[in-house]
This record gives structure tokens, sequence and C-alpha cells, in this order.
């Protein structure tokens, strides 16, 4: 069988080259050619039968007419990690999961596989990075019932697709994709037009023959998914493993999910025998104080369907340098300079000669606006040295004209709080419920002043 022929592609502009050069005969861009195959007239057929295959097209059809069916689930045993799922596994999807190295992702597919073999699915571990004696001694270690569970220590794609294609399991796991290598390309393991036409073919395989394949994925310093950007295109869900390495807590969230929800949050501790999930993780995030401290405020966030309790920590203290610092964990800066501004301008409260530190407990990061309000009062507290009422919580956000803006599922987070054990919430007037929720009262607002006033009052 000949040797496919490859060509260098620019990824900016799609130029072809022969030969690898420095800079792009087409857009005279630099370092932007990577090797790919190049497809004789008669490989384009392949490609073309299977996407056919994949998307079922072939003739014109109107939409309303089409009769879409509800993609069983596979759920995985492991609670926390099904919730990030949508539910579970689904048959030809393609899952990426992505995270810092030693955080525990071979750990738990590794758990995910036992359990699926254990109920008496088919599955098949591929194993890119350890040798099989390696992979048998974690799970002693964890003490996994591995009957059932089938092992290949391989990276030659033609070598997994053929064992993919003879045994057929129900679900793949590919650790990692960048250890994968194609013997039509001549780059090394890792390169981009490795990564890419290995998650190609294997996405190709998933959709044509209905297995669930798994992809384990490296990432860089800067915390992103190593490889090309196509590779999150192509995959139908992304995780990420987020978390501190000394920390016992491990957090995966969903950036993409063509089957659920996005934006979901799964919680695990790890123990001595794998990761555990946290059926309470609001419990995680709030810190237990012996009395009230200044500059805490408990946020109520919402992470997809779940709604959780974080504390908001705030350390306001004068500057000793001619550039007072703004410092964030888990929160964004510039949202921080946003919101001392507004406090100055609405508020009549300057910390342009203080330091402020803001932390979010427990590791966890917010990316909602709506965590704006529980900043500015931990704020406020610390810079006062007043301390809030142990059992009360804020969310809201604040625009640049002063307002509190409400949030989405203002009904589930106020009824989350009051399942603690929270007894006041302080939120924006749009998020005001309609009838009382017994346990909880509600003070709502509508501007900065009308917060900073109520902590006044409260302090």
């Amino acid at each position: 069988m000949a040797k496919p022929k490859t060509a260098y592609v620019c990824t900016e502009c799609g130029a072809s080259s022969p030969k690898w050069q420095g800079q792009c005969p087409g857009c005279g861009l630099w370092n932007t050619l990577v090797e790919s195959v190049t497809e004789p007239a008669a490989g384009a057929n392949r490609y073309a039968t299977s996407f056919a295959a994949l998307a079922g097209v072939g003739k014109l059809q109107d939409l309303a007419e089409i009769k879409p069916r509800e993609e069983p689930r596979q759920p995985t045993g492991i609670e926390e990690f099904d919730r990030v799922l949508g539910g579970g596994l689904v048959s030809g999807g393609v899952v990426l999961i992505g995270g810092d190295p030693g955080i525990g992702k071979s750990t738990l597919l590794l758990q995910a596989l036992s359990r699926l073999a254990e109920a008496g699915q088919s599955v098949l571990y591929v194993s890119g990075e350890e040798s099989a004696e390696q992979v048998a001694l974690r799970a002693r270690r964890l003490a996994l019932p591995v009957a059932g569970l089938r092992l290949l220590p391989e990276i030659s794609l033609e070598k997994i697709t053929a064992t993919l294609a003879e045994t057929r399991p129900a679900v793949a796991v590919i650790d990692s994709i960048q250890t994968v290598y194609s013997e039509a390309l001549t780059s090394a393991p890792g390169s981009v037009a490795q990564v890419r036409e290995c998650a190609a073919q294997l996405t190709r395989f998933a959709k044509q023959s209905g297995t669930c394949v798994i992809f384990v994925g490296h990432v860089t310093k800067e915390g992103a998914l190593a490889g090309p950007r196509v590779l999150e295109h192509m995959v139908d869900t992304v995780l990420y493993f987020e978390g501190d390495t000394n920390s016992s807590f491990r957090l995966v969230r969903a950036f993409k999910n063509r089957f659920g929800a996005v934006n979901e949050l799964g919680v695990f501790a790890m123990t001595d025998k794998g990761l555990r999930g946290v059926s309470n993780p609001s419990a995680l995030f709030l810190s237990q104080h012996a009395q009230e401290v200044a500059g805490s405020c408990v946020l109520v966030t919402q992470e997809g369907t779940r709604p959780l309790l974080v504390e908001i920590q705030a350390l306001v203290d004068s500057a000793h340098t001619p550039s007072p610092r703004r410092l964030t964990v888990g929160l964004d800066s510039n949202r921080l300079a946003m919101l001392l501004a507004v406090l100055h301008r609405h508020a009549g409260i300057a910390c342009f000669d203080q330091d402020v530190f803001v932390n979010a407990v427990g590791g966890v990061r917010i990316q909602e606006p709506a965590a704006d309000l529980a900043v500015l009062l931990a704020i406020v507290s610390s810079l006062r040295s007043k301390p809030l009422p142990g059992k009360w919580v804020a969310f809201g956000e604040v625009g640049l004209a002063g307002e509190i803006r409400p949030a989405p599922r203002g009904q589930d987070r106020l009824k989350e709080a009051a399942k603690l054990g929270f007894t006041h919430a302080l939120i924006p007037k749009a998020n005001a419920p309609k009838q009382a929720i017994k346990g909880i009262e509600v003070i709502a607002l509508e501007r900065v002043e009308q917060a900073v006033e109520q902590l006044r009052g409260l302090c």
C-alpha cells in the first residue's frame, strides 16, 4: 500500500506548499505551515461517504417534518461525572477532557470504565502514556473491580482503529490524544498535524460505529488545551479539570456539550481510593468561622443548573507603594477595577490609596457577573472593619450607572440559601419573589447606594 502524500498547509489562509518553509507563500505570515495528508482523488470519496453517513444526508428535507429521537444515556455510575456530561455518555459521542498533569483525569476515567465494565458494558482503555503494569498498579491501589475492562497500551493510530473495529466497545478512552500518531504523517506525536488527523479519524470511527470515545487532552502552561483549536470544535463535549494539585478537591466543568447544558460543575474529593463525588459542594466553599469576621460575604452563584453558595473574602489595606495592588483569586481582576470605580462614583467610597485583595474560597472560579454585589459588600465590610451577619447572602450584577441588575434563576438561588439555613438575602429588586420563601427574608435593592446604606445599618 502506497504511503499517502503530505503537504504543508497554512493555518491562516489555507495556502499549500510541497515542503516546509518558515514563511507562508500565500499570506506571508511566519511559522503557520503545518503538515497534513494530501488525499488522492479516489480517497476523497472516503471522506464524502463517511460524512454523508454521519449526517444522514441524501435529499432535501423540511426541518418541521424531521422527527428527532432522544439519544439514550449510559450512566457511568459516578453521579458528579454524569451531571457534567448531562446525564451520562451518549452512543457515538466524543468527549474531550483536559487538565493539569496529576490532577486526576486518568483516575476518574479508570473509575468510570471500571463501573461500566461491572455493569456489563464492553469498554476499552487505550494507554499511550503508561504501560499495562502501571495501569494495573493504579487499579489495584484504588481497589477497582477490573473484570471485563480491556487494556491496550498503544500509540499507533492504525493499530488502535483496527482494535476498535474488531472489538466494537461501547466506550473507549484514548489516554492521551497527544501521544497517538499516524503513520501517514512524518511529524512527531503531539504536533498540530498529528493531533488533528488522529482526532479526526477516531471521531469518524465513533460516529460510524456508535462507540463513545473519550479523549484525554494535555494542556499548555497557560491552561488551554494543547494542539489545534479545531480539536475542541470537532468533539461533542469539552470538559476541564480545575483545582490546585496541592488541594484534595477537584472541579470538573463543562465548557461545551451538544447533549446537555454547558457550565455544569462536578465537585470531587481526591482520596486514597480515587475521586469521590461531593454531595453538598456548598459546604466546601463556605468557611467555618468561630465568630463573624469583616470582609466576608456569602454569594449564591449558579453553575449550570446547580446553585452554589461560595464565600467571597476581601482584604482592604493601606497601600505602601505609589500604585495600589488589585489582586483577585477566582474572579476577574478587570471587573474588580470596574467595581471599585462604581463604588467611588456612586457611593462615595474611595479605595485609590488602598490595596484590595479578593478571593473566592475553595478554589472555585466564578465567571458570572452576579458576583458583583457580594464583592462590593465584602470590600466595604473590610474597609470599615465591620462584619456582615453570618446568615446573610447576596447576589446581583452591578452596572456602570450604579444600578443593581437581576441575575438569572434568582428563585433557585434563594431556595438553596434557605435550605442551607440562611435567613436574609440582599438581591436585585427584579429578582424579588412574588411569594415569600419560607425561612428567608428578602431585601430588594435597586442601587449601589442602597446596598451601602443597608450595610451601614447592619454594621
